[in-house]
């Protein structure tokens, strides 16, 4: 067990030891540490992202550190990871054991206490998340997950869903997608052929509509109807 030790040099296996051993390590302690703490980042992308940094910030920055053990260090990891990934798609038990589990914590407008605890969060951030989705009442809420990511799931109670054309059984318009013809006093040739315009016709509505010229253009879109919307440099 040497390589556990601060040494002058290292063996190319004994770096390797290290480095599969400090990965699990830092994947014991990431999902020690909850989702909370590591928000829309999964474990294993959290403990790769954190120690390759570092893995190489120090050689470069230190003229008495060597590269082979970084080299050897990242590219273990880098193995690790992709066999991580390639396990979490292929074997659903090594999943659950690096993923959390979606925990409910709010069931038909009640607030789960084991939920909160479980997910630990707090009741205070159970409400911040739910005013940004400007969801005021708890009680609103039929339910609402903490995911593995770290984000919250929230599903209204029918009755309060805002109303949408297929609930009142009326028509709607198609999906409408403005497409972007102009974008910093520069035209997007290929956009504009796809909408069979020509430069001519950008020039002339600009000119009729809103006095201006291309130039003076920092972003103009085109929707499904030929309505032109144009935000000039100010």
């Amino acid at each position: 067990m040497e390589f556990f030790q601060s040494q002058d040099s290292l063996t190319a296996i004994q770096w390797v030891l290290r480095a599969i051993i400090g990965f699990f390590f830092l994947l014991i302690v990431t999902r020690a540490l909850g989702q909370r703490a590591i928000s829309q980042l999964r474990p294993l992308d959290f403990a790769i992202a954190l120690v390759i940094g570092n893995i190489i910030a120090h050689p470069l920055s230190d003229e008495h550190l060597g590269l082979k053990g970084s080299i050897i260090t990242t590219t273990v990891l880098l193995a690790l990871y992709l066999g991580g990934i390639y396990m979490i798609l292929k074997f659903p038990w090594f999943r659950r054991i690096l993923n959390h589990a979606p925990i409910t914590i709010v069931e038909n407008g009640e607030i789960l206490n084991k939920g909160l605890k479980k997910a630990r969060i707090s009741i205070d951030v159970l409400l911040e998340e739910l005013r940004e989705r400007k969801i005021e009442d708890v009680k609103k809420v039929a339910l609402a997950i903490w995911e593995a990511d770290g984000k919250l799931s929230v599903f209204l109670d029918p009755k309060y869903e805002p109303l949408t054309p297929s609930s009142i059984q009326m028509a709607a318009e198609p999906f409408n997608f403005p497409r972007t013809i102009i974008k910093e006093g520069k035209i997007n040739y290929e956009v504009l052929k796809q909408v069979h315009k020509d430069e001519g016709w950008i020039v002339s509505n600009l000119e009729n509509i809103y006095q201006t010229e291309i130039k003076d253009v920092l972003l103009a879109t085109l929707d499904n109807k030929d309505i032109l919307k144009v935000f000039l440099y100010k």
